[in-house]
């Protein structure tokens, strides 16, 4: 992906953030980017296809932010691994909170536009494939149908913790240790 590519798609995370899908518009996405609505429309053709490759620049950042712990202090205990990955996306750092706001508003905006659910469907599914498998490393006595339950309860969860924390309706810490809890509870099923 090109720089300018790249640009264009910081840009309209932090127009969805602000304004939400729905309030997304070229002109302000270009005029954010500093790129032409043209350059925005060669790049991306329609309003479905910036969407849709914003839904996966977040994604990917997401997986950035996450997988970067020092392979020197990374946890040797599959449990601790598992409760890092997931509670990493609940920090306070302008990308995490710019991402999970994002992200809460594609999955929000699925629900009236068709055309994201596939999208948003198979980057749930791997967000959710990828928990499973740190939980079968905490849990290796369950089954992988097991794991996966397990694994959707946990992203389902922290969505909805992400939201609460983000609309300021319970603290950081709060949500973080509902995170841990809920983790805990899951390998002790």
């Amino acid at each position: 992906m090109s720089d300018r590519q790249t640009e264009i798609l910081r840009a309209a995370t932090r127009v969805i953030t602000r304004r939400g899908v729905r309030g997304l518009r070229v002109g302000e996405l270009a005029a954010e980017a500093g790129v032409s609505t043209s350059l925005v429309y060669y790049h991306f053709t329609d309003r479905a296809g910036i969407l849709r490759r914003t839904l996966e620049f977040i994604n990917d950042r997401a997986d950035r932010y996450t997988a970067e712990r020092d392979p020197d202090t990374r946890p040797l205990d599959p449990r601790e691994d598992l409760r890092q990955a997931l509670l990493l996306e609940l920090q306070d750092s302008p990308e995490v909170r710019e991402n999970s706001t994002a992200w809460g508003e594609l999955r929000a905006s699925a629900i009236f536009e068709p055309d994201l659910r596939e999208d948003l469907t198979k980057t749930t599914t791997s967000w959710v494939h990828e928990t499973a498998e740190l939980f079968g490393r905490a849990h290796p006595g369950g089954t992988a149908p097991d794991h996966t339950a397990a694994a959707e309860r946990l992203t389902a969860l922290l969505e909805g913790l992400s939201i609460r924390w983000l609309s300021g309706s319970i603290p950081l810490e709060h949500a973080r240790q509902l995170l841990r809890d809920a983790i805990d509870a899951e390998l002790e099923r």
